[in-house]
């Protein structure tokens, strides 16, 4: 195994067997005080639960550059546009622990507001960026209770991010659909899928919601940029897709 230390935070990368492994298959070992356990990289909940822990293997040991990568090329499009980030009332969908919201307020969005299934990373989010989210949420898009339907109705949402969250089942495609949803007509869609999903299929069915999006004229596609999402635990190049659209209207 190899071995990243930061004080008392300790995380190891597998040596063998992580070549070639599937990106939801992934595996580290972290090592705290003492104490060495084995986790998924899609354990989220868990990860979000160490502080720290997601920046120290995503960004750094795994070089993850998503949430920069989206958020430039929606403000790129916005300049294109001549339409002003700070007029931003954005949605960030699969928030986590506000990477991308902190990316979303760098380029001077007005409005931030969170929404994640779970609720280790709302918790994390708050520890770790306070004050970043204008509002944040811990639930399901899909059966909301009415009192939070009609908050979120009434923040005249523009704007919808959500990075590294599509395609490998964290985020089902109704889950999207709804968050769209709550975005008003003309509003900015700003997201990213890995690029074998666009290829060859995605078994969560987000490319083919995507496709009958962009073919019935309800979205409406500006830019798209393929590049290097991070690195796996095995060393190779992951590639996704960025894609920035606007809902018609």
């Amino acid at each position: 195994m190899s071995t990243l230390s930061e004080e008392n935070l300790h995380v190891h990368l597998p040596r063998a067997g992580a070549f070639g492994l599937d990106q939801d298959k992934e595996f580290f070992e972290i090592e705290q005080n003492g104490r060495r356990r084995r986790l998924r990289c899609h354990d989220y909940g868990e990860i979000y639960s160490v502080p720290g822990l997601y920046e120290r293997l995503f960004s750094e040991v795994l070089s993850c550059r998503s949430p920069q990568v989206v958020v430039d090329l929606l403000d790129e499009t916005l300049d294109r546009h001549d339409e002003d980030p700070g007029d931003l009332c954005a949605f960030d969908l699969g928030a986590g622990n506000g990477m991308v919201g902190e990316e979303l307020a760098r380029i001077g969005a007005e409005e931030i507001v969170g929404v994640d299934l779970l609720e280790e990373a709302k918790e994390a989010a708050e520890r770790d960026r306070p004050g970043l989210y204008d509002a944040y949420h811990a639930l399901n898009l899909t059966d909301l209770d009415p009192g939070v339907r009609a908050e979120l109705e009434g923040r005249g949402f523009n704007c919808l991010t959500c990075v590294a969250a599509l395609g490998f089942g964290d985020l089902p495609p109704d889950a999207f659909r709804a968050a769209y949803e709550l975005v008003a007509p003309g509003g900015w869609i700003a997201f990213n899928i890995r690029d074998l999903f666009l290829e060859n299929g995605d078994a969560s069915g987000f490319a083919g919601l995507l496709e009958r999006m962009l073919e019935s004229g309800e979205l409406v596609e500006h830019a798209r940029h393929r590049y290097r999402h991070r690195v796996s635990v095995g060393g190779e190049p992951l590639y996704y897709v960025a894609v920035i659209a606007q809902k018609a209207g």
